[in-house]
């Protein structure tokens, strides 16, 4: 199917079941008014996304008066991803299409991102972790294991500063810094430990806003610029099916950049993480240091270091989904 026809026939499924005042819950196909082909085949992963018509979007409201919405699919134990900055549960299809042949998969679209609602207010980590914690309550979940990508794994250490890790049987962390804003007065090691990359959060925001590229000095975004690359034909079907069902408002979105960049996580991770753990990152990543710190930390952890041969960076899970959820399966059944 076209892109553009797809995304024009999404939105305008989307509109009408807003308007009406419904909850989403329903086939992804039907929610979003359409099938979709993927622009590679791939062995094992869907062709259109008709080929995976257990997936659906669902959607409840927060305390706040907040629409959010998930995607899920499969049965048995939940698994709940929380995804990171901008991102949602269309690029998780590869990563849930797999899983979800073994687990309860849940993927949540954030406040500001992906399908949920657009709002002025709650824009902080801790907001975004209650979000998750409402979320829990709504399923009726009492013990699952969790995974969260970039942000999304700052939102879960917000999570266990805030109600602990009761509840929480495994968890894994995907190539996150305990602290990306780098502090004037660390040492080499201190900030290398701490993932410092950033010195200016003003400034990163407005690359990311503008995409003109800070000096390193300022700002490392090698996330940003390994994304660009599009190398992997998986990443290539994941990002296309976003970019057709996905309409980002970057203004909103940039809300939460701020708060997110300033946080600083170590304490939480050196003290509160008492679940067995999984740590996944990639020679490419600029935070490898600080996961290595992370694993030297957290009892009962494991680090996974991913090769460049391997797609090693930032989006390690969807340039290498099969290799991801191989070695996070391998974790969760340990």
């Amino acid at each position: 199917m076209n892109l553009r026809k797809t995304a024009i026939g999404a939105f305008a499924a989307l509109s009408l079941i807003l308007t009406a005042g419904q909850s989403l819950a329903a086939p992804a196909v039907e929610v979003l008014g359409g099938d979709f082909s993927f622009p590679n085949r791939i062995e094992g992963l869907p062709a259109k996304l008709s080929d995976f018509p257990a997936l659906q979007i669902n959607s409840f409201t927060t305390d706040d008066g907040v629409r959010l919405n998930y995607w899920e699919a499969g049965e048995g134990r939940p698994l709940i991803f929380i995804p990171g900055w901008a991102a949602n549960g269309a690029e998780y299809i590869n990563v849930m299409f797999l899983l979800s042949q073994h687990y309860h998969v849940y993927v949540l679209d954030q406040r500001n991102q992906g399908l949920s609602q657009n709002v002025e207010y709650g824009s902080r980590v801790s907001r975004l972790a209650m979000d998750v914690k409402e979320l829990v309550n709504h399923l009726g979940i009492v013990n699952a294991d969790y995974c969260g990508w970039s942000m999304g794994a700052s939102v879960l250490w917000s999570y266990i500063d805030l109600f602990g890790t009761r509840g929480i049987r495994k968890v894994a962390f995907i190539d996150e810094a305990p602290s990306i804003y780098s502090h004037a007065d660390w040492s080499e090691q201190e900030r290398q430990d701490a993932g410092g990359t950033v010195s200016s959060p003003e400034r990163m925001i407005e690359a990311l806003r503008t995409g003109k590229m800070p000096s390193r000095l300022v700002a490392d975004l090698n996330a940003f610029e390994r994304f660009q690359l599009l190398d992997s034909p998986a990443f290539q079907n994941s990002e296309g099916f976003a970019r057709a069902v996905i309409r980002n408002d970057a203004a909103a979105m940039s809300q939460v950049m701020f708060d997110h960049v300033t946080n600083d996580w170590r304490d939480v991770i050196r003290h509160r993480i008492n679940v067995p753990t999984a740590i996944f990152t990639g020679e490419y990543s600029p935070y490898t240091q600080s996961q290595r710190w992370m694993a030297s930390v957290i009892p009962n952890s494991t680090l996974h270091v991913y090769t460049r041969e391997e797609q090693g960076d930032h989006f390690l899970m969807f340039k290498n989904p099969f290799k991801f959820t191989s070695d996070l399966r391998a974790f969760l059944e340990r």
